[in-house]
């Protein structure tokens, strides 16, 4: 069964946005593992909060407050 874990920051992306991420996601795996795989493909989205990112050791968004 294929896991596909989609992880964005939260609130950028709107529910059709979502929607259309994961059925292309959904898309993609079935091109590479069949039509059969379809009902075992699962795409999870899951929203990362503000300040709970971080790139080259920078949190993402983060305040005074929240560090």
């Amino acid at each position: 069964m294929p896991l596909v874990t989609i992880k964005a920051p939260e609130n950028v992306f709107t529910a059709e946005q979502k929607a259309a991420m994961i059925d292309k996601v959904t898309e993609a795996m079935i091109s590479v593992e069949g039509e059969t795989f379809r009902d075992k493909t699962w795409v999870v989205y899951e929203e990362v909060p503000t300040g709970h990112w971080a790139i080259g050791g920078s949190v993402i968004g983060a305040t005074a407050e929240s560090t």
